[in-house]
Order: structure tokens, then sequence, then C-alpha cells
């Protein structure tokens, strides 16, 4: 596996790849690799025949007061990991390499961004979409997977590709989950050991909210009530985001529950911001 630092030969490298007629994959990341980063990798190299790993803390999706300075890091180790599971490049480039000075240029998707994450985070997918859009022209790929815990994301990077006909295949691979099912995170590092003990009861709400859906609930505001209380009883120190149901791919809330619907949350455990959603077809 190489590692490489420049965009101009990550992008020399890839475009040799296509003279060649190899099918190419990316998996954009930024580090600290855990399981969940290993089955997009597994997924990815199963679609390609060339793979890149981008490792790159993306400072522009952070806000002035988010944890750009303090993200867990650990370059060895997320070298073995990518290496491990079939990537023929690592791209981890320095924050300079990727922005330049007088930097001006930004991709936006204003519509899928006002709601969930967009809505605390104003200044985040237009972060995300920059730097994916950079990756894509970089490394010419041909697929890209990416996970569904951050389903507004993929909502978001499926719509771009789409409206600005980027000749790139996204995948979505499902969210990969603890033992008691919390999802695989970087942040989870933060939690303290109480924490770490309450954090699964994101992901019980969501299965209870599930449940009463599928049992015939169709009022928002009840369903959404209903978690916010099982948060308060279970989560005690827990501060929520944001607790909503939105169309999978419109990401516009929903008056009434009346077809697939996605269950989405973000909540503050200690110095973890955590998310979750479940998508619930109705």
């Amino acid at each position: 596996m190489q590692v490489v630092k420049t965009p101009e030969e990550l992008q020399a490298l890839c475009l040799a790849w296509k003279r060649e007629g190899r099918r190419v994959g990316l998996v954009p990341t930024m580090g600290y690799l855990h399981e969940g980063h290993m089955a997009l990798m597994d997924r990815a190299r199963s679609l390609c025949d060339k793979l890149v790993v981008s490792v790159f803390v993306n400072p522009t999706q952070f806000g002035p007061d988010e944890d750009l300075d303090k993200y867990p890091h650990d370059f060895e180790g997320d070298r073995a990991t990518a290496e491990a599971h079939g990537a023929d490049v690592m791209f981890a480039p320095e924050p300079g390499a990727m922005y330049g000075p007088g930097h001006a240029t930004w991709v936006v998707s204003p519509e899928l961004e006002r709601n969930l994450c967009g809505a605390s985070r104003p200044v985040h997918f237009r972060g995300v979409c920059t730097v994916v859009t950079k990756l894509f022209m970089l490394a010419q790929p041909d697929v890209a997977v990416f996970g569904e815990k951050d389903w507004q994301q993929l909502a978001i990077i499926r719509r771009m590709v789409r409206d600005l006909n980027i000749p790139v295949e996204i995948v979505g691979q499902p969210i990969v989950r603890e033992a008691d099912g919390l999802a695989k995170s970087s942040r989870n590092a933060y939690l303290t050991a109480d924490e770490r003990a309450l954090a699964p009861n994101l992901r019980k709400g969501l299965l209870k909210a599930a449940g009463r859906i599928e049992a015939g609930e169709r009022d928002v505001e009840a369903v959404k009530a209903f978690v916010r209380e099982e948060y308060a009883r279970t989560i005690p120190m827990g501060e929520i985001d944001y607790v909503d149901l939105v169309d999978p791919e419109t990401i516009a809330f929903v008056d009434r529950i009346d077809g697939p619907v996605l269950a989405a949350v973000a909540v503050r455990i200690g110095k973890a911001r955590l998310l979750d959603n479940i998508f619930i077809k109705v």
C-alpha cells in the first residue's frame, strides 16, 4: 500500500489507473479507523480494482466551537488498518495541501442542509460537499462508499452527484454497531465509562419509536415527544440536539407518517455528540 501526501500525486496515480481501464473505489474518512470504516473498505474493495482510502480531518466542516483540535487520530493504526482491508493507497494530505491560500470556492446543497445536523452545524455540509467534490476530482472513482450513520450526509452526496453529473456510483453501507447497539463512531472515544453505559439507549429509543409507528402511530409530534421522554428517562445527562422524522431522500420534515420515514437523533453526552437513525418502511 502506498501512502500519498499530495493531491497532485494522487490525481496522477488515479488517472493512470483509469487509462489502464481499472475500476477505482474511494472511501473518504477522517481517520481513527474503527469497524465501521472497515466495513466501508471491505464493501468498496469488493466493487473495484484499485481502492483509495482518504484519511483527512477536514477543517472546513468544523464550526469554531467544535472539536477540530481534539479530534482523535492514530496515523500508524490507520495505515495498518487500511492496508489490512485492501487499500492500494492511503491519501493523507495536510490541510494546506487541500485548501491553498485564497481558497474561495464552495459546494453547497441548501435544500438538503437546512434540517437535522445542518440546522445546528451551519458550515458543516458546505465543508463536506466541498472536500468530497475535491476527492472525487482527485481520485476519479467509479464507486464511493459512505456509511448510513451519517444518513443526511449520504443523501446530500447522492443529490450532489446527481445534480452535478459526477460519474461516480454512491453506495451506502449499513451502520456497524457495538454488541449493545451503540453505533460505531470515532467520537465514542470521548465517552466516560458511565456515559458509555447509557449511550446504547439512543438506539433503544429509536427502536421503541419504530415499534409504535409499525403498530399504527402516524402522528409525528407524538413520536418525537415519546423519544424525548425516553431519552430524558434513560440518558438524563444527555443534551438533545434534535429528534426528528424526515423524508429519507429529501431530508424534509414530514407532517404525517404516511410512507417511508427516517427517524434521526443527535444527542450530546458529555464531550461526545452522537448520531443515530432508523429507517422505517411504513
